[in-house]
C-alpha cells in the first residue's frame, strides 16, 4: 500500500503547527520585551527625576572620590580592574566623552525634537555636548600645563633616578628621560564630569513621560542605554579611585569636574544667552487661573 501522499500531508501540518507555535512563542518573547522596556524606563524615570536622588547624587560622588581609595586595603590587588591595559580602561574610560556624547547626544535630540518639532530648540539644547567637548579639551591641556610647570626631567638608572636640567618636557622625552610632574588625574575628572551631566539630561525623561509627550520603543531604549552606561561610568569611577593615580590627583581632577559641571549647568544654563538648562522650553506651562471674588 502507497502511503506517500498521507505521509507526506502530515509533515506538512505538523509543520504548519511548529511554524505557528514558534510564531505565538516569538509574539510572548517581543511582549516581555516590550514590557520590561517600559517597566524599566518608568521606573528609571522616576528614579532618576526624584529631587532627592538630584541632591543625593553629588554627595554620593564625593564619597566615592574621598572615601573610595580605603577600599584598596579590602579588594584584590590583582584583579583585571587594577591593570591599566584592562578591557574597560581602554575601550570605555580612555574614550568616555566619546560614548557619552554619543548616547547622550542621541536621546536629547530625541526627547527635545519630540517635544518641540522645531530644528533650532534641538539644535540649541544639542549644543550643551559641544560645550562639554570644550570644557573636556580645555580641561586636557590645562592638566598639561600643570605638570609641565611643576615638572622636573629624571633619567632612570640602577640607583634611583637622576635629576636632569633639561627646561621643558619635550627636550627631556627627546632625550630618552622621563618628566615628572603634578598630574590632575584626567579621567577621574571626566567621569565625575559625565556622570553629572548624564544624571541632568536624563532627568528629564521623568517630566517629559509625565506630560505624555510620544515615547515610543526607541526613545525608551535610547533612554536605558544612557542609565546603563550612567551606571558603568559610576562603577569605573568607582576602580579608578580604587586603583589608580595619587589621593590628592584624584580629589582635584573630581573637584574640577564638579566645577566645571556647577559652571555649566548650575550656573551659565539658567542664563537667557545660554544653551538652556535640560527641559528648557520644552515643556507647556501651565495656565494659573484666578479666582475673582
Amino acid at each position: 500500500m502507497d502511503l506517500g501522499p498521507v505521509g507526506g500531508t502530515g509533515s506538512r501540518a505538523a509543520g504548519a503547527r511548529i511554524q505557528a507555535l514558534l510564531g505565538c512563542l516569538l509574539k510572548v518573547l517581543l511582549w516581555l520585551a516590550s514590557a520590561l522596556l517600559y517597566f524599566g524606563s518608568e521606573q528609571a524615570a522616576r528614579l532618576l527625576g526624584s529631587p532627592c536622588l538630584q541632591r543625593l547624587y553629588h554627595a554620593w560622588l564625593a564619597a566615592v572620590v574621598i572615601f573610595g581609595p580605603l577600599l584598596q586595603f579590602h579588594v584584590n590587588p590583582r584583579t583585571i580592574f587594577a591593570s591599566h591595559g584592562n578591557f574597560f580602561n581602554i575601550k570605555f574610560v580612555n574614550s568616555a566623552w566619546g560614548w557619552t556624547c554619543t548616547f547622550l547626544g542621541g536621546f536629547v535630540l530625541l526627547v527635545v525634537f519630540l517635544a518641540t518639532r522645531r530644528v533650532v530648540v534641538t539644535a540649541r539644547h544639542l549644543s550643551r555636548l559641544v560645550v562639554g567637548a570644550a570644557v573636556w579639551r580645555g580641561a586636557g591641556r590645562a592638566f598639561l600645563l600643570i605638570e609641565d610647570l611643576t615638572g622636573s626631567c629624571f633619567e632612570p638608572v640602577p640607583q634611583g633616578l637622576l635629576l636632569h636640567e633639561l627646561p621643558d618636557r619635550h627636550s627631556c622625552l627627546a632625550a630618552g628621560h622621563q618628566w615628572r610632574g603634578y598630574t590632575v588625574s584626567s579621567h577621574t575628572f571626566l567621569l565625575t564630569f559625565c556622570c553629572l551631566l548624564m544624571a541632568e539630561e536624563a532627568a528629564v525623561f521623568a517630566k517629559y513621560l509625565a506630560h505624555g509627550l510620544p515615547a515610543g520603543t526607541p526613545l525608551r531604549l535610547v533612554f536605558l542605554l544612557n542609565v546603563l552606561l550612567l551606571g558603568l561610568w559610576n562603577f569605573l569611577l568607582l576602580c579608578t579611585v580604587i586603583y589608580f593615580h595619587q589621593y590628592t590627583h584624584k580629589v582635584v581632577g573630581a573637584a574640577v569636574g564638579t566645577f566645571a559641571w556647577y559652571l555649566t549647568y548650575g550656573s551659565w544654563y539658567h542664563q537667557p544667552w545660554s544653551p538652556g538648562s535640560p527641559g528648557h522650553g520644552l515643556f507647556p506651562r501651565p495656565h494659573s487661573s484666578r479666582k475673582h471674588n
